[in-house]
Protein backbone atom coordinates (compact mmCIF):
# COMPACT_ATOMS: atom_id res chain seq x y z
CA UNK A 1 0.00 0.00 0.00
CA UNK A 2 1.93 3.08 -1.21
CA UNK A 3 1.66 6.52 0.47
CA UNK A 4 -0.71 7.77 -2.24
CA UNK A 5 -3.31 5.11 -1.43
CA UNK A 6 -6.36 6.18 0.64
CA UNK A 7 -5.72 3.23 2.99
CA UNK A 8 -2.17 4.32 3.84
CA UNK A 9 -2.30 5.64 7.42
CA UNK A 10 1.30 4.89 8.35
CA UNK A 11 3.10 8.25 8.35
CA UNK A 12 2.35 11.94 8.79
CA UNK A 13 2.14 12.30 5.03
CA UNK A 14 -0.02 10.56 2.44
CA UNK A 15 -2.05 11.22 -0.65
CA UNK A 16 -1.25 13.02 -3.87
CA UNK A 17 -2.27 16.52 -4.91
CA UNK A 18 -2.23 17.05 -8.67
CA UNK A 19 -1.45 20.77 -8.41
CA UNK A 20 1.66 20.09 -6.33
CA UNK A 21 2.52 17.20 -8.64
CA UNK A 22 2.51 19.60 -11.58
CA UNK A 23 5.02 21.70 -9.67
CA UNK A 24 7.20 18.65 -9.10
CA UNK A 25 7.13 17.86 -12.80
CA UNK A 26 8.26 21.41 -13.50
CA UNK A 27 11.13 21.40 -11.03
CA UNK A 28 12.39 18.09 -12.39
CA UNK A 29 12.13 19.39 -15.94
CA UNK A 30 13.88 22.68 -15.18
CA UNK A 31 16.58 20.89 -13.15
CA UNK A 32 17.84 24.05 -11.53
CA UNK A 33 18.69 25.25 -8.04
CA UNK A 34 17.26 28.38 -6.38
CA UNK A 35 20.61 29.34 -4.89
CA UNK A 36 21.11 32.26 -7.27
CA UNK A 37 18.62 34.53 -8.96
CA UNK A 38 20.37 34.25 -12.31
CA UNK A 39 19.75 30.51 -12.69
CA UNK A 40 16.29 30.36 -11.11
CA UNK A 41 14.81 33.87 -11.09
CA UNK A 42 11.11 33.04 -10.91
CA UNK A 43 11.69 30.17 -8.49
CA UNK A 44 13.63 32.43 -6.12
CA UNK A 45 10.85 35.01 -6.14
CA UNK A 46 8.21 32.34 -5.57
CA UNK A 47 10.17 30.92 -2.64
CA UNK A 48 10.49 34.34 -1.03
CA UNK A 49 6.78 35.02 -1.48
CA UNK A 50 5.74 31.69 0.02
CA UNK A 51 8.11 32.08 2.98
CA UNK A 52 6.74 35.56 3.64
CA UNK A 53 3.18 34.21 3.63
CA UNK A 54 4.10 31.41 6.05
CA UNK A 55 5.71 33.96 8.38
CA UNK A 56 2.56 36.08 8.20
CA UNK A 57 0.49 33.09 9.33
CA UNK A 58 2.88 32.61 12.24
CA UNK A 59 2.21 36.22 13.16
CA UNK A 60 5.40 37.96 12.04
CA UNK A 61 5.50 41.04 9.85
CA UNK A 62 9.19 40.57 9.05
CA UNK A 63 11.85 37.90 9.18
CA UNK A 64 13.74 35.47 7.01
CA UNK A 65 13.67 31.82 6.05
CA UNK A 66 14.78 29.06 3.74
CA UNK A 67 13.40 25.75 2.50
CA UNK A 68 15.35 22.83 3.96
CA UNK A 69 15.47 19.11 3.09
CA UNK A 70 13.04 18.00 5.80
CA UNK A 71 11.95 18.96 9.27
CA UNK A 72 14.99 17.40 10.92
CA UNK A 73 17.32 19.70 9.02
CA UNK A 74 15.06 22.68 9.74
CA UNK A 75 15.34 21.94 13.46
CA UNK A 76 19.11 21.64 13.16
CA UNK A 77 19.27 25.00 11.39
CA UNK A 78 17.46 26.52 14.35
CA UNK A 79 20.01 25.08 16.77
CA UNK A 80 22.93 26.33 14.70
CA UNK A 81 21.51 29.83 14.28
CA UNK A 82 20.71 30.04 18.00
CA UNK A 83 24.30 29.15 18.87
CA UNK A 84 25.68 31.66 16.37
CA UNK A 85 23.42 34.42 17.64
CA UNK A 86 24.62 33.96 21.24
CA UNK A 87 28.23 33.07 20.38
CA UNK A 88 29.15 34.48 16.95
CA UNK A 89 32.74 33.38 17.49
CA UNK A 90 31.58 29.77 17.30
CA UNK A 91 31.44 30.14 13.52
CA UNK A 92 35.18 30.62 13.17
CA UNK A 93 36.50 29.06 16.38
CA UNK A 94 34.06 26.23 16.82
CA UNK A 95 33.08 24.93 20.25
CA UNK A 96 36.68 25.10 21.49
CA UNK A 97 36.26 27.70 24.17
CA UNK A 98 32.48 28.01 24.46
CA UNK A 99 30.81 27.14 27.76
CA UNK A 100 29.02 23.83 27.99
CA UNK A 101 25.70 24.56 26.29
CA UNK A 102 22.29 23.31 27.40
CA UNK A 103 19.43 22.48 25.02
CA UNK A 104 15.91 21.73 26.21
CA UNK A 105 13.05 19.83 24.58
CA UNK A 106 10.16 17.76 25.83
CA UNK A 107 10.23 14.01 26.32
CA UNK A 108 7.90 13.82 23.32
CA UNK A 109 10.04 16.00 21.06
CA UNK A 110 11.35 14.81 17.71
CA UNK A 111 14.55 12.78 17.70
CA UNK A 112 16.19 15.34 15.39
CA UNK A 113 17.03 17.46 18.44
CA UNK A 114 19.34 14.72 19.70
CA UNK A 115 20.73 14.19 16.20
CA UNK A 116 21.33 17.92 15.81
CA UNK A 117 23.20 18.13 19.09
CA UNK A 118 25.46 15.32 17.92
CA UNK A 119 25.97 16.84 14.47
CA UNK A 120 26.78 20.31 15.80
CA UNK A 121 29.23 19.02 18.38
CA UNK A 122 27.08 20.16 21.31
CA UNK A 123 26.62 16.59 22.44
CA UNK A 124 23.54 14.53 23.16
CA UNK A 125 24.33 14.57 26.89
CA UNK A 126 23.58 18.29 26.81
CA UNK A 127 20.04 17.81 25.53
CA UNK A 128 17.74 17.90 28.56
CA UNK A 129 14.36 16.27 28.04
CA UNK A 130 11.67 18.02 30.03
CA UNK A 131 8.83 16.09 31.65
CA UNK A 132 5.45 16.09 29.95
CA UNK A 133 1.95 15.79 31.34
CA UNK A 134 -0.43 12.91 30.70
CA UNK A 135 -1.34 14.46 27.34
CA UNK A 136 2.28 14.58 26.16
CA UNK A 137 2.65 18.36 26.58
CA UNK A 138 5.79 19.95 28.01
CA UNK A 139 5.26 21.18 31.57
CA UNK A 140 6.57 24.78 31.77
CA UNK A 141 7.30 24.49 35.49
CA UNK A 142 9.49 21.47 34.79
CA UNK A 143 11.30 23.44 32.07
CA UNK A 144 12.05 26.15 34.63
CA UNK A 145 13.43 23.55 37.05
CA UNK A 146 15.62 21.99 34.36
CA UNK A 147 17.05 25.36 33.37
CA UNK A 148 17.84 26.19 36.98
CA UNK A 149 19.45 22.78 37.49
CA UNK A 150 21.61 23.13 34.37
CA UNK A 151 22.72 26.59 35.45
CA UNK A 152 23.64 25.29 38.90
CA UNK A 153 25.81 22.62 37.25
CA UNK A 154 27.77 25.31 35.44
CA UNK A 155 26.31 24.93 31.95
CA UNK A 156 24.95 27.70 29.75
CA UNK A 157 21.28 27.25 28.77
CA UNK A 158 20.86 28.26 25.14
CA UNK A 159 17.90 26.82 23.29
CA UNK A 160 14.38 25.52 23.95
CA UNK A 161 12.45 23.49 21.41
CA UNK A 162 8.69 23.42 21.93
CA UNK A 163 6.59 21.10 19.79
CA UNK A 164 3.32 21.89 18.06
CA UNK A 165 2.02 18.48 17.09
CA UNK A 166 4.17 15.72 18.55
CA UNK A 167 4.85 12.74 16.32
CA UNK A 168 3.03 10.07 18.30
CA UNK A 169 0.30 11.72 20.39
CA UNK A 170 -0.14 14.90 18.35
CA UNK A 171 0.32 17.08 21.45
CA UNK A 172 0.72 20.86 21.35
CA UNK A 173 3.03 22.36 23.96
CA UNK A 174 1.76 25.50 25.82
CA UNK A 175 3.74 28.06 23.84
CA UNK A 176 2.87 31.20 25.78
CA UNK A 177 3.95 29.73 29.11
CA UNK A 178 7.13 28.31 27.55
CA UNK A 179 7.86 31.68 25.93
CA UNK A 180 7.58 33.32 29.36
CA UNK A 181 10.26 30.97 30.69
CA UNK A 182 12.51 31.62 27.71
CA UNK A 183 12.10 35.38 28.10
CA UNK A 184 13.10 35.23 31.78
CA UNK A 185 16.30 33.39 30.96
CA UNK A 186 17.11 34.95 27.59
CA UNK A 187 16.84 31.66 25.70
CA UNK A 188 16.13 31.05 22.03
CA UNK A 189 12.64 29.61 21.55
CA UNK A 190 12.20 27.34 18.57
CA UNK A 191 8.85 25.77 17.74
CA UNK A 192 8.90 22.48 15.88
CA UNK A 193 5.56 22.79 14.08
CA UNK A 194 6.54 20.40 11.31
CA UNK A 195 3.32 18.44 11.86
CA UNK A 196 0.94 20.90 13.51
CA UNK A 197 1.93 24.13 11.73
CA UNK A 198 -0.71 23.72 9.05
CA UNK A 199 -3.41 24.22 11.70
CA UNK A 200 -2.49 27.92 11.47
CA UNK A 201 -4.41 28.02 8.20
CA UNK A 202 -7.68 27.14 9.92
CA UNK A 203 -9.57 29.73 11.99
CA UNK A 204 -11.06 26.78 13.88
CA UNK A 205 -7.76 25.17 14.80
CA UNK A 206 -5.08 27.86 14.97
CA UNK A 207 -5.73 28.29 18.69
CA UNK A 208 -3.71 25.08 19.15
CA UNK A 209 -0.61 27.14 18.39
CA UNK A 210 -1.46 30.19 20.50
CA UNK A 211 1.74 32.06 21.31
CA UNK A 212 3.74 30.83 18.31
CA UNK A 213 4.37 34.45 17.28
CA UNK A 214 6.67 34.74 20.30
CA UNK A 215 9.08 32.16 18.88
CA UNK A 216 12.49 33.03 17.45
CA UNK A 217 12.22 30.33 14.79
CA UNK A 218 9.71 27.80 13.48
CA UNK A 219 9.82 24.55 11.50
CA UNK A 220 6.79 23.89 9.29
CA UNK A 221 6.41 20.96 6.86
CA UNK A 222 3.76 21.60 4.19
CA UNK A 223 4.61 18.18 2.75
CA UNK A 224 2.72 16.63 5.63
CA UNK A 225 -0.83 17.82 6.22
CA UNK A 226 -1.06 20.02 3.11
CA UNK A 227 0.03 17.17 0.82
CA UNK A 228 2.56 19.27 -1.07
CA UNK A 229 4.69 16.18 -1.64
CA UNK A 230 8.05 15.23 -0.26
CA UNK A 231 9.92 17.25 0.39
CA UNK A 232 8.76 20.69 1.44
CA UNK A 233 9.99 21.93 4.82
CA UNK A 234 10.22 25.60 5.73
CA UNK A 235 12.62 27.00 8.30
CA UNK A 236 11.21 30.36 9.40
CA UNK A 237 13.22 32.95 11.29
CA UNK A 238 11.79 35.96 13.10
CA UNK A 239 15.08 37.85 13.21
CA UNK A 240 15.72 40.11 10.21
CA UNK A 241 18.48 42.19 11.80
CA UNK A 242 21.67 43.23 10.06
CA UNK A 243 24.88 42.40 11.86
CA UNK A 244 27.73 44.68 12.88
CA UNK A 245 30.91 44.67 10.76
CA UNK A 246 33.03 41.60 11.33
CA UNK A 247 36.73 42.20 12.10
CA UNK A 248 37.70 40.09 9.11
CA UNK A 249 35.82 42.50 6.84
CA UNK A 250 37.81 45.39 8.24
CA UNK A 251 40.93 43.64 7.01
CA UNK A 252 39.81 42.22 3.69
CA UNK A 253 36.65 44.14 2.86
CA UNK A 254 33.48 42.64 1.46
CA UNK A 255 34.72 42.36 -2.10
CA UNK A 256 34.06 40.09 -5.06
CA UNK A 257 36.77 37.93 -6.52
CA UNK A 258 39.64 36.08 -4.90
CA UNK A 259 40.02 38.59 -2.03
CA UNK A 260 36.78 37.48 -0.42
CA UNK A 261 37.27 35.69 2.87
CA UNK A 262 35.61 32.29 2.79
CA UNK A 263 35.48 32.28 6.60
CA UNK A 264 33.05 35.19 6.91
CA UNK A 265 30.06 36.40 4.89
CA UNK A 266 29.25 40.01 4.10
CA UNK A 267 28.13 41.60 7.35
CA UNK A 268 25.36 43.56 5.64
CA UNK A 269 23.32 40.35 5.40
CA UNK A 270 20.80 38.95 7.87
CA UNK A 271 21.30 36.39 10.60
CA UNK A 272 20.90 33.31 8.38
CA UNK A 273 23.45 34.68 5.93
CA UNK A 274 25.90 35.63 8.66
CA UNK A 275 25.60 32.20 10.24
CA UNK A 276 25.97 30.04 7.14
CA UNK A 277 27.33 32.13 4.29
CA UNK A 278 30.88 31.94 2.98
CA UNK A 279 30.44 34.11 -0.12
CA UNK A 280 32.01 31.82 -2.73
CA UNK A 281 33.23 34.25 -5.38
CA UNK A 282 32.44 31.92 -8.30
CA UNK A 283 28.77 31.81 -7.32
CA UNK A 284 27.81 34.73 -5.08
CA UNK A 285 29.62 37.61 -6.75
CA UNK A 286 28.88 40.96 -5.13
CA UNK A 287 29.13 43.01 -8.34
CA UNK A 288 26.28 41.42 -10.29
CA UNK A 289 23.96 43.72 -12.18
CA UNK A 290 20.94 42.79 -10.02
CA UNK A 291 20.16 42.96 -6.31
CA UNK A 292 22.43 40.24 -4.93
CA UNK A 293 20.22 39.76 -1.88
CA UNK A 294 18.17 37.61 -4.28
CA UNK A 295 21.04 35.10 -4.31
CA UNK A 296 19.59 33.35 -1.30
CA UNK A 297 21.47 30.06 -1.46
CA UNK A 298 24.28 31.17 0.85
CA UNK A 299 21.80 31.34 3.73
CA UNK A 300 21.68 27.54 3.73
CA UNK A 301 24.41 24.99 4.58
CA UNK A 302 23.51 23.36 1.26
CA UNK A 303 24.83 24.41 -2.11
CA UNK A 304 22.50 22.72 -4.56
CA UNK A 305 18.88 22.96 -3.39
CA UNK A 306 15.59 21.74 -4.75
CA UNK A 307 13.03 24.38 -5.67
CA UNK A 308 10.56 23.12 -3.06
CA UNK A 309 8.68 26.41 -2.92
CA UNK A 310 7.27 26.05 -6.44
CA UNK A 311 4.90 23.16 -5.75
CA UNK A 312 3.54 24.89 -2.64
CA UNK A 313 3.13 28.15 -4.58
CA UNK A 314 1.15 26.40 -7.33
CA UNK A 315 -1.04 24.52 -4.85
CA UNK A 316 -1.72 27.69 -2.87
CA UNK A 317 -2.64 29.65 -6.00
CA UNK A 318 -4.91 26.81 -7.16
CA UNK A 319 -6.97 26.22 -4.01
CA UNK A 320 -6.35 29.39 -1.99
CA UNK A 321 -5.84 29.81 1.72
CA UNK A 322 -9.41 28.73 2.41
CA UNK A 323 -8.93 25.59 0.34
CA UNK A 324 -5.84 24.66 2.33
CA UNK A 325 -7.74 25.35 5.56
CA UNK A 326 -10.56 23.06 4.45
CA UNK A 327 -8.01 20.33 3.78
CA UNK A 328 -6.80 20.57 7.39
CA UNK A 329 -10.33 20.76 8.78
CA UNK A 330 -11.48 17.79 6.73
CA UNK A 331 -8.69 15.64 8.15
CA UNK A 332 -9.64 16.80 11.65
CA UNK A 333 -13.32 15.94 11.06
CA UNK A 334 -12.47 12.53 9.61
CA UNK A 335 -10.46 11.75 12.74
CA UNK A 336 -13.50 12.67 14.87
CA UNK A 337 -15.65 10.28 12.85
CA UNK A 338 -13.14 7.48 13.36
CA UNK A 339 -12.91 8.35 17.06
CA UNK A 340 -16.66 7.82 17.49
CA UNK A 341 -16.48 4.49 15.67
CA UNK A 342 -13.61 3.32 17.88
CA UNK A 343 -15.63 4.18 20.99
CA UNK A 344 -18.60 2.15 19.74
CA UNK A 345 -16.72 -1.02 18.82
CA UNK A 346 -15.95 -3.78 21.26
CA UNK A 347 -12.28 -4.53 21.65
CA UNK A 348 -10.99 -1.05 20.80
CA UNK A 349 -9.52 1.01 23.62
CA UNK A 350 -8.27 4.59 23.32
CA UNK A 351 -4.85 5.52 24.65
CA UNK A 352 -6.27 9.02 25.12
CA UNK A 353 -8.72 11.42 23.50
CA UNK A 354 -6.98 12.97 20.48
CA UNK A 355 -6.18 16.66 20.43
CA UNK A 356 -5.39 16.75 16.75
CA UNK A 357 -5.27 14.11 13.98
CA UNK A 358 -3.29 11.43 15.83
CA UNK A 359 -5.72 8.71 16.93
CA UNK A 360 -3.97 6.27 19.29
CA UNK A 361 -5.66 3.05 20.39
CA UNK A 362 -5.23 -0.62 21.25
CA UNK A 363 -7.13 -3.52 19.75
CA UNK A 364 -7.83 -6.17 22.38
CA UNK A 365 -8.44 -9.61 20.83
CA UNK A 366 -11.27 -11.72 22.30
CA UNK A 367 -8.66 -14.00 23.95
CA UNK A 368 -7.50 -11.10 26.15
CA UNK A 369 -10.79 -9.42 26.95
CA UNK A 370 -11.71 -9.41 30.61
CA UNK A 371 -8.10 -10.14 31.60
CA UNK A 372 -7.04 -6.54 32.23
CA UNK A 373 -6.09 -7.36 35.82
CA UNK A 374 -3.92 -10.29 34.81
CA UNK A 375 -0.15 -9.72 35.32
CA UNK A 376 0.48 -10.94 31.76
CA UNK A 377 -2.20 -8.81 30.10
CA UNK A 378 -0.10 -5.82 29.04
CA UNK A 379 2.84 -7.93 27.93
CA UNK A 380 0.55 -9.96 25.68
CA UNK A 381 -1.31 -6.87 24.42
CA UNK A 382 2.01 -5.31 23.40
CA UNK A 383 2.47 -8.13 20.88
CA UNK A 384 -0.92 -7.64 19.22
CA UNK A 385 -0.23 -4.54 17.09
CA UNK A 386 2.98 -5.94 15.52
CA UNK A 387 1.21 -9.20 14.69
CA UNK A 388 -1.75 -7.42 13.07
CA UNK A 389 0.56 -5.15 11.08
CA UNK A 390 2.50 -8.12 9.74
CA UNK A 391 -0.75 -9.70 8.59
CA UNK A 392 -2.00 -6.53 6.88
CA UNK A 393 1.30 -6.00 5.06
CA UNK A 394 1.40 -9.60 3.88
CA UNK A 395 -2.20 -9.23 2.70
CA UNK A 396 -1.52 -5.83 1.16
CA UNK A 397 -4.79 -4.39 2.44
CA UNK A 398 -3.63 -1.20 4.21
CA UNK A 399 -0.86 0.22 6.38
CA UNK A 400 -0.88 1.86 9.81
CA UNK A 401 1.87 2.60 12.33
CA UNK A 402 2.32 1.30 15.85
CA UNK A 403 4.73 2.03 18.68
CA UNK A 404 5.20 1.91 22.44
CA UNK A 405 5.25 5.20 24.31
CA UNK A 406 6.36 5.75 27.87
CA UNK A 407 4.66 3.13 30.03
CA UNK A 408 2.22 2.23 27.25
CA UNK A 409 2.83 -0.99 25.32
CA UNK A 410 2.52 -1.04 21.52
CA UNK A 411 -0.57 0.73 20.23
CA UNK A 412 -1.78 1.84 16.81
CA UNK A 413 -1.38 5.46 15.74
CA UNK A 414 -3.79 6.26 12.92
CA UNK A 415 -3.23 9.39 10.80
CA UNK A 416 -5.59 10.86 8.19
CA UNK A 417 -4.19 13.44 5.77
CA UNK A 418 -5.36 12.21 2.37
CA UNK A 419 -8.53 13.98 1.12
CA UNK A 420 -9.34 10.85 -0.87
CA UNK A 421 -10.08 8.95 2.36
CA UNK A 422 -13.79 8.23 2.70
CA UNK A 423 -15.90 6.98 5.59
CA UNK A 424 -15.98 3.63 3.82
CA UNK A 425 -12.17 3.55 4.02
CA UNK A 426 -12.30 4.33 7.72
CA UNK A 427 -14.92 1.65 8.35
CA UNK A 428 -12.79 -0.80 6.38
CA UNK A 429 -9.80 0.18 8.51
CA UNK A 430 -11.54 -0.89 11.72
CA UNK A 431 -13.09 -3.97 10.13
CA UNK A 432 -9.69 -5.09 8.89
CA UNK A 433 -8.04 -4.73 12.29
CA UNK A 434 -10.88 -6.72 13.84
CA UNK A 435 -10.56 -9.48 11.26
CA UNK A 436 -6.77 -9.70 11.40
CA UNK A 437 -6.67 -9.64 15.20
CA UNK A 438 -9.69 -11.80 15.96
CA UNK A 439 -7.84 -15.07 16.51
CA UNK A 440 -4.70 -13.75 18.22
Amino acid sequence: VPPGHPRFFNQLFSGLDHHALAGRFLTETLNTSPYTYEVAPVLVLMEEQVLAKLRELVGWSSGDGIFAPGGSMSNMLAMNVARFRRFPESRSRGNWDLPRLGLFASQESHYSILKGAALLGIGTDNVHLVRTDERGKMIPEELEKEIQRVKAEGSEPLFVCATSGTTVLGAFDPLDAIADVCARHGLWLHVDAAWGGSALLSPRLRHLLAGIHRADSVTWNPHKLLMVGLQCSAFLLHDSSVGAPHPEFMLLGCLPGPLINFGAPCSSQGLLQRCHGVGASYLFQRDKFYDVSLDTGDKSPQCGRRADGLKLWILWKAVGTRGLAQRVERAFSATRYLLEQVKRREGFQLVMEPEFINLCFWFIPPSLRGQENSPEFWDKLGKVAPAIKEKMIRRGSMMVGYQPQGSHVNFFRQIITNPAVTRQDLDFFLDEIQELGWDL
